[in-house]
């Protein structure tokens, strides 16, 4: 590898055990109304709403088949009964890899 590559990924390496590691110290130091703490949960539903919703709708025009969809289904299903995030990424992929495999497009 050359020089600036790994000076670079050293770099966001290092900025991201940074950030990481500043939200259980910030949170120590400070506390953050009832409120917002609510405001912040409803948020992060909404953006894995809409995220699962991208993932649905096919890129370019393409038909998605049953597959994703129903991985995506799975997915959904499965965080909303606060399954693990691990569980619900594997139990997706695993959905729609064997829908696949068993023909189903």
């Amino acid at each position: 590898m050359n020089g600036p590559v790994v000076a670079g990924v050293a770099a966001l390496s290092m900025g991201t055990y940074l950030i990481r590691f500043a939200g259980p110290m910030a949170r120590r130091r400070m506390s953050v109304p009832a409120r917002v703490t609510r405001l912040l949960e409803i948020g992060s539903v909404v953006l894995l709403t809409a995220l699962a919703a991208t993932l649905i709708v096919p890129a370019g025009g393409h038909r998605a088949g049953f597959a994703l969809p129903a991985g995506v289904l799975v997915a959904g299903v499965l965080a909303w009964r606060r399954v693990p995030l691990i569980v619900v990424v594997l139990a997706a992929a695993a959905t729609t890899a064997l829908l696949r495999i068993c023909g189903v497009p």
